[in-house]
């Protein structure tokens, strides 16, 4: 059973920083992209960031030079750190895997087959 558990998230103030982090089980994702995908309330899910195997990266334009986003192949984990938080960072954040490599869906919400629970992260103002 494929599993990915997010933690680190809590509440923080404006501009202080958080870690995620997300471990998977089941299966290796080393040779697939990973990404972080967040859901504020009342909003569609919206994609964050991705890491491909290679350690190429991806932001979206609202968390680029704020966020970063990395993994540990060798743990089957991966890690989204934040920084500069701003309220509007307010979301349920979500470690997110494909279930085979999908190029053009990395940088999108739907382009994930396996979620985590999710992670609440509040950022106050």
């Amino acid at each position: 059973q494929v599993q990915l558990i997010e933690s680190g998230g809590g509440l923080v103030q404006a501009g202080g920083s958080l870690r995620l982090s997300c471990v998977a089980s089941g299966r290796t994702f080393s040779n697939v992209y990973m990404g972080w995908v967040r859901q504020a309330p009342g909003k569609e899910r919206e994609f964050v960031a991705a890491i491909t195997s290679g350690g190429s990266t991806y932001y979206a334009d609202s968390v680029k030079g704020r966020f970063t986003i990395s993994r540990d192949n060798a743990k089957n984990t991966l890690y989204l750190q934040m920084n500069s938080l701003k309220p509007e960072d307010t979301a349920v954040y979500y470690c997110a895997a494909p279930f085979q490599y999908t190029p053009r869906g990395i940088a999108t919400s739907s382009g994930y087959k396996y979620w985590g629970q999710g992670t609440q992260v509040t950022v106050s103002s």
